[in-house]
């Protein structure tokens, strides 16, 4: 007697999960982005005083014994003490967490910026009760578990807005992972307050819940780092930065600028739209204040003294900050200059572009964190050092490349500058130059600057990088030459490019 022949419904099940899966990956990967992103604001004219660098850097003397200057977490905090109309703050990392060391001493360099910052914040609320306070932090500041860190509870408890952003509406930017995750566990497995789980943030944190730790491998972020508020004679002031106000991160090399003008306001309704997709329900109040200071009451109409406006300023966010760089770079020619300063350097059309520069005829500099320090921990060196030797290789040494000498902080700046012609063009803010900051995944926000070459804000920003560059004064070693981290590996070469191209990566 003949055997019933067996149905492969197993193969047909995990045949239909594939199917599922791949679906999945690609549609939340690409899907149409949400309001308020890639944004590409209108340019303004500011005065040389409406625009102003700022920069922190650690470092060490030729004994050994650190020198830290830093500029950037003393403005925010006279930008909070002096908050006119409203306040809105929007910051990747605002948290006391010591890192997956677990140890942080306040020492060269390390100090309570977070604590700082909160504590400024509750004495303007204090000051002034009714001002429409808003602050916009990332999911990473309460491990992924879903809810206002306890570090950040007094600032709810008196009444100011804290907004955990939704990053369940953003792009998928590692669709393998994320794809079996939403269609697997998203949908079901909710964050929780307390877990058996380690916790690979804080080594002295909570222990995390499953579903928190399994919401890490997404690798997304609102990455942003800014401030905004009013002036209090109908304009706005703020700070574009590379930096967080996290203890763990105080020591870093970063840098910002200090605005005052309109330019900031497209980034303003870009904050208040992506605070409200995130569950933010004060946006009438919010926005009315805004309106309020906008129209003034004719108290502060004297005319201003006129001056000169030779700086010409917007704010691009997201992928809009990749094509503003890329359309910088492929108009450079021969006799131009393009320095580069990055913690990540990654972007294949960046890359590209950089390349292309340099053939013809452009003088490129890059300066390159090592990719080796990371809150106690060893990192491997990628994507920096096989990009490193790839751009120095296939420029045949046209592209001039140097390390900053880290001694556990991070080199975390994103900037460039390229000077065409009689200009500078500049960005500086939160996006490095990766797949994930540029290609409209993570949330970012840079600020876009073109001025006269040899103006006040190249002099600055020249001042700074070739201090850097060729270790002036002397009695400071900033930065090393390109063979000291050297990597001419096949294998890790490929494998940044793998995992760049996957997303299957933290940069």
């Amino acid at each position: 007697m003949a055997r019933p022949s067996r149905r492969p419904w197993g193969r047909y099940a995990l045949l239909a999960l594939l199917a599922a899966w791949i679906a999945t990956g690609a549609w939340y990967s690409s899907r149409p982005l949400p309001p308020g992103l890639h944004i590409a604001g209108p340019e303004f004219a500011l005065p040389d005083e409406s625009v102003q660098l700022l920069t922190d850097l650690t470092s060490r003397d030729l004994r050994g014994d650190p020198q830290v200057v830093q500029q950037i977490h003393q403005t925010l905090l006279e930008h909070i003490r002096q908050a006119q109309d409203f306040l809105v703050v929007d910051w990747f990392l605002f948290n006391e967490q010591a890192g997956p060391s677990g140890e942080l001493l306040y020492q060269n360099g390390i100090r309570p910026v977070a604590r700082e910052l909160r504590e400024a914040l509750l004495r303007l609320r204090e000051a002034q009760p009714k001002l429409p306070i808003l602050v916009m932090i990332d999911p990473i500041n309460d491990y992924y578990r879903g809810a206002v860190p306890e570090f950040l509870a007094p600032l709810s408890q008196a009444g100011i807005d804290v907004v955990v952003v939704d990053l369940d509406r953003l792009r998928d930017s590692n669709p393998t992972y994320s794809g079996l995750w939403r269609l697997l566990l998203a949908w079901w497995l909710r964050p929780g307050v307390n877990g058996g789980m380690i916790n690979p943030l804080d080594a002295k944190g909570p222990s995390l819940p499953l579903a928190a730790l399994l919401r890490l491998p997404n690798f997304k972020a609102d990455h942003r780092k800014i401030l905004i508020t009013g002036d209090g004679h109908r304009s706005l002031r703020g700070v574009v930065s590379s930096g967080n106000p996290h203890d763990a991160s105080s020591a870093h090399s970063n840098v910002a600028l200090a605005l005052h003008g309109e330019p900031l306001r497209a980034l303003l309704d870009s904050e208040l739209t992506v605070a409200g997709f995130s569950g933010w329900k004060g946006e009438p109040e919010m926005r009315a204040a805004i309106d309020i200071a906008q129209r003034g009451d004719g108290a502060d109409d004297e005319a201003q003294p006129a001056t000169a406006t030779p700086n010409r300023v917007s704010i691009v966010t997201e992928g809009a900050i990749r094509d503003a760089l890329l359309q910088a770079l492929n108009a450079t020619a021969a006799g131009d200059e393009v320095d580069v300063a990055q913690f990540y350097l990654s972007e294949r059309a960046v890359i590209g572009a950089l390349l292309r520069a340099a053939n013809r005829g452009a003088t490129v500099r890059i300066l390159l964190d090592p990719n080796r320090d990371a809150f106690g921990f060893e990192k491997s060196g990628l994507p920096n050092r096989p990009v490193a030797t790839e751009l120095v290789a296939a420029s045949d040494g046209a592209i001039k490349l140097r390390w900053y000498r880290t001694h556990g902080e991070q080199f975390h700046v994103k900037l460039a500058a390229i000077r065409h012609g009689g200009e500078l063009w500049l960005t500086l803010g939160s996006a490095n130059f990766t797949r994930r900051n540029l290609d409209d995944y993570n949330l970012e926000a840079n600020a876009i600057v073109r001025a006269p070459r040899d103006g006040a804000l190249d002099t600055a920003v020249r001042s700074w990088f070739e201090t850097l560059w060729q270790n002036r004064p002397g009695r400071i070693e900033y930065t090393a030459d390109t063979d000291l981290y050297a990597d001419p590996s096949t294998g890790r070469y490929w494998l940044y490019r793998w995992m760049e191209a996957t997303g299957m990566s933290t940069f």
